[in-house]
């Protein structure tokens, strides 16, 4: 099958250049044909009647006998022929046999015109092209003059060029073979190569190989079909993992619920075991509905179903009504949160959104960061656009997990967030809710010391 499709795509570009190429010939033939050869036959007849109105002006001032062999001795050794008649055609002189159909020609030829006429032109069909002259002495015809000229050599460069002709084509055609090789060795393969990986790509094989080393266009689509290769590889990968993710994510709280409801069934417990199993059952049906929120955030994004029901915030207000709302949990934690908000800061944001990413921001600063650590949220202005900071004092991020933080379900480490609750899509949610308000959002941290996680928003009021 693979030959056969390569077969055809060289077939059709070869025909295509050799079409070209024949056409182009054909032109090129048509040009010189009837342009270079006709011009050769023009300059020709105008110097056969040239040459015959020279001996015309000079036969009308000498019309004798003498002159008249003078004029065909000259022409004797030439390529053409003259011949001189009187007033009714009749032969008086002539520099060579006089062939039949020369005499017939002359005989039947009609008056000529004063500056001379072409007598027979047709040098395709006829073996002679003639020009007369007509001999005035006083204004009174006595004579003509007529040239005569073997239309051979003009044939013979017809010839020549139907010879030369053939053998440019000839050699177009062995050139045309060549590249018909060429196009499918350097051309279709790379095409054919793409055509295989994009098959084994539909059928879920991303594992493809293409050459991506050429510096053309069949270079970058190469390119681009491996980038979309890896991309899909990755994507098929992630969907694995995704599914891994939440299918664990999923079953731990729910055996937790299972097991725990169980044993907070037994007669035989006492009240505090009791309260102390349902405060397990509770805590893992809420790690159980965010991670459903956090989902069901995660295909409304992925439908174009998340809104952002924007409206004019005071945002000092609003950034101290979040650090109200989980103040209690970091000081259960023993972490010192603090605000440095400037006044009368007014953006065109969803304030439930917005509070969204605040929460999920200041939550991860709160279980990664230790007892006696700070965490602080810096509100700040630059040239229009506010910038807001949660910096706490944490464990930190390696450097080389920061650039994927903001993955849906990328964690840093799955044992310390499977300890927190973290089910990795909080920060991808947090990107997309930030951008969606034309925004942008980032992270710098060092392992030891701390994270820095950052909130641009532009359109102060």
């Amino acid at each position: 099958m693979r030959i056969k499709r390569k077969s055809k795509l060289a077939t059709k570009l070869g025909l295509f250049f050799l079409i070209s190429i024949l056409l182009l010939e054909g032109i090129l033939f048509m040009v010189l044909y009837f342009g270079f050869l006709n011009e050769r036959i023009m300059a020709e007849t105008d110097a056969l009647l040239a040459r015959g109105n020279s001996h015309r002006d000079v036969l009308a001032k000498h019309f004798n006998r003498e002159t008249m062999e003078h004029v065909a001795l000259m022409e004797s050794e030439a390529e053409t022929q003259v011949v001189i008649t009187n007033e009714k055609n009749t032969i008086l002189v002539h520099s060579n046999k006089v062939m039949p159909t020369i005499e017939e020609k002359i005989a039947s030829s009609n008056p000529l015109p004063v500056t001379g006429a072409i007598v027979e032109g047709d040098w395709g069909e006829e073996p002679f092209v003639t020009t007369g002259s007509p001999i005035f002495v006083d204004d009174e015809l006595v004579g003509n003059v007529y040239m005569i000229l073997d239309t051979q050599g003009i044939r013979d460069v017809r010839d020549h060029l139907t010879t030369q002709f053939l053998i440019i084509s000839g050699l177009a055609l062995f050139l045309t073979i060549i590249t018909i090789i060429y196009l499918s060795r350097i051309i279709t393969r790379p095409l054919i190569d793409m055509k295989i990986a994009t098959q084994k790509m539909s059928t879920g094989n991303h594992d493809v190989s293409l050459k991506v080393d050429r510096n053309d266009e069949l270079g970058e689509l190469a390119k681009a079909i491996q980038s979309l290769s890896d991309d899909l590889l990755r994507l098929k990968n992630d969907r694995s993992d995704f599914l891994a993710n939440i299918a664990h994510e999923l079953r731990t709280p729910l055996t937790y619920l299972n097991g725990y409801a169980d044993i907070a069934q037994r007669e035989a417990l006492s009240l505090d075991e009791r309260n102390t199993y349902l405060a397990v059952i509770k805590e893992e049906s809420e790690n159980l509905t965010s991670l459903v929120r956090d989902l069901f955030d995660m295909a409304q994004m992925d439908q174009q179903g998340f809104s952002i029901d924007r409206e004019s915030v005071d945002l000092c207000p609003l950034i101290h009504q979040i650090r109200e709302k989980v103040k209690p949990a970091f000081d259960r934690k023993g972490i010192d949160l603090k605000v440095s908000c400037q006044n009368d800061i007014r953006l065109t944001i969803d304030p439930a959104r917005f509070s969204q990413v605040m929460l999920n921001l200041l939550d991860n600063a709160l279980h990664y960061s230790e007892q006696g650590k700070h965490v602080l949220i810096d509100v700040s202005v630059s040239q229009k656009t506010v910038i807001i900071k949660v910096v706490d004092e944490g464990e930190g991020i390696p450097v080389k997990d920061l650039p994927f933080i903001f993955e849906r379900l990328y964690r840093v480490d799955k044992s310390r967030s499977r300890k927190y609750g973290g089910s990795g899509l909080g920060l991808a949610i947090a990107k997309e809710i930030v951008e969606r308000h034309g925004g942008s959002i980032s992270a710098n941290s060092e392992e030891g010391k701390g994270t820095t996680m950052t909130i641009a928003l532009a359109g102060v009021e």
